[in-house]
């Protein structure tokens, strides 16, 4: 799936910001050309590594492809709100931990900055109130370890398949249950076959921005202090716009007629994530047990 549109501005935002810099601190004019990719996200890591590409930004699902341990981030329930994700997200110590983790995972690539879509949520042709409603459900989700651990706690069968598959499979019933962020929901149109979106926020949609060593290696110190500056400025910025952008997608879709399903009752889905979350962390690694800590320390 590609990134959102918002995230598409995130990037933008930090080689503008490290050109800006650079302009601000007196640095000599220098003209660089980097490559920016979107597309199937394993191949775009893969071509990230080999230095192909530049610059990526994937979701950390994805990226789990590369570091499993940042698998950690897909664990259900773990951000309480969207106001949690936000500062979780802006907190440097959990910034720098998902950068060492990476370092210790990953060769010819590291993380810059963390991002976020906001949160995940249901749809379907039912409302879904509580963990009771999607008991013996169809429910597509990412192919991890962790959708295929916490799904079946909740009583659903889990169900692989490309994103762009899911439209199609919702229409002709080969799922029951969707799950997304709302602006995803809303851009492809998922709407017309799941009409009702109840907001479980279950999962974060989380991202992380790479650079290719090749390219942060051929950047001076300096340079690279403009690229990271502008990094951690779009980090620390990038989530309200999310949200916000989660929200208005929210907004749209009352005014076409989706029915929105706000109350919804999270306590058994919690009830039966929450020792998932310590296990499923103790099986990634040592760096997951320590961002799972942090996440949960952020008040």
């Amino acid at each position: 799936m590609n990134t959102s549109s918002v995230t598409r501005r995130a990037i933008l935002g930090v080689m503008a910001a490290a050109v800006a810099a650079g302009w601000i601190a007196g640095a000599t004019a220098q003209t660089r050309t980097f490559s920016f990719a979107y597309g199937q996200e394993p191949q775009m890591l893969q071509k990230m590594r080999s230095g192909d590409i530049d610059f990526v930004i994937t979701s950390t699902a994805n990226a789990s492809t590369l570091a499993p341990q940042a698998g950690v981030f897909s664990l259900h329930f773990i951000f309480r709100d969207q106001q949690h994700l936000a500062k979780a997200l802006a907190d440097p110590a959990i910034a720098a931990e998902f950068r060492a983790m990476v370092k210790d995972q990953v060769q010819g690539a590291q993380v810059l900055g963390l991002l976020t879509m906001g949160l995940r949520n249901m749809y379907s042709k039912k409302e879904v109130k509580s963990i009771d409603d999607i008991k013996g459900q169809k429910v597509r989700v990412q192919a991890t370890k962790t959708e295929d651990t916490l799904f079946p706690a909740y009583g659903a069968q889990t169900v692989h398949m490309p994103f762009g598959e899911v439209y199609t499979s919702l229409q002709t019933g080969v799922v029951n249950v969707a799950e997304n962020g709302v602006n995803v929901y809303l851009a492809n149109k998922h709407y017309e076959v799941a009409p009702i979106l109840s907001m479980t926020e279950h999962e974060a949609n989380n991202n992380c921005l790479w650079v290719s060593d090749k390219t942060w290696n051929s950047l001076s110190p300096e340079q690279q202090k403009w690229v990271q500056a502008a990094a951690d400025e779009v980090a620390r910025t990038e989530p309200a716009l999310a949200l916000k952008l989660e929200k208005d997608s929210a907004d749209k879709l009352k005014t076409i007629g989706v029915k929105v399903v706000e109350n919804v009752d999270k306590t058994g889905f919690i009830k039966a994530a929450q020792p998932i979350q310590d296990q499923l962390a103790a099986e990634l690694g040592p760096h997951a047990v320590k961002l799972l800590k942090l996440v949960r320390d952020v008040k």
